[in-house]
């Protein structure tokens, strides 16, 4: 069956080298903060200026004064630190962050990205993932393999706005973890009890198996 939320933050987790430092999106990314180990020498980077972000605080600790940048309260760990959104950007743009995990609406196979506004749809902006996009060393895109109608999200052309072209290197949906390529998306693991058949039916684009 296909992963869970949860399930699916624990195995973006296991996509992250030890010693990285992570910015997590809006959305399914945050939960990823939950399932980092303690002894990983992860550091998560937010935009609107923490580094050594943690999980989420258990209810009745919850501290409004630090939040993320979805405005959900965090915690910080031990040698943590906070900064204003200018030098947030700062170290995004001076390629400072190795791994940054987004929420996508559609990813296309040669890795463009459309994570920001569905036509015809409410539009919430941009914010920094234009910036992310550009300024990261690795990009894992984070989503549900197909969306409410059953349309694919994982295609051969993203027909939404770009937020960037060729920057996503591996996208993570609930049915399995593929790498975006020339050729189409390549299979690196399925979700257990999910067949490769079901992938490519609910797939709008070529659909490897292996590694290259």
């Amino acid at each position: 069956m296909p992963w869970s939320r949860e399930q699916m933050a624990e195995r973006a987790a296991r996509e992250i080298p030890p010693g990285s430092i992570v910015n997590l999106g809006i959305g399914l990314p945050t939960l990823v903060a939950d399932c980092i180990p303690p002894d990983a020498d992860i550091w998560l980077h937010t935009e609107n200026g923490i580094l050594g972000m943690g999980p989420f605080p258990y209810e009745g600790e919850e501290d409004p004064q630090i939040i993320n940048a979805g405005k959900q309260t965090v915690t910080i760990v031990r040698g943590g630190s906070t900064f204003d959104s200018a030098l947030s950007f700062a170290m995004i743009r001076g390629g400072h962050v190795d791994v940054t995990i987004l929420g996508a609406m559609q990813v296309s196979a040669a890795g463009d990205l459309a994570n920001w506004a569905i036509p015809g749809g409410k539009v919430m902006g941009i914010g920094g993932a234009m910036d992310l996009a550009s300024g990261s060393g690795f990009i894992l895109a984070m989503t549900t393999h197909v969306t409410r109608e059953g349309e694919p999200k994982l295609v051969a052309e993203c027909t939404y706005p770009l937020t960037a072209r060729r920057c996503v290197h591996r996208v993570l949906t609930d049915l399995g973890l593929f790498a975006c390529g020339p050729e189409g998306f390549r299979l690196l693991e399925l979700a257990p009890g999910v067949s490769l058949d079901e992938v490519r039916r609910k797939t709008g684009a070529p659909v490897l198996e292996g590694r290259p």
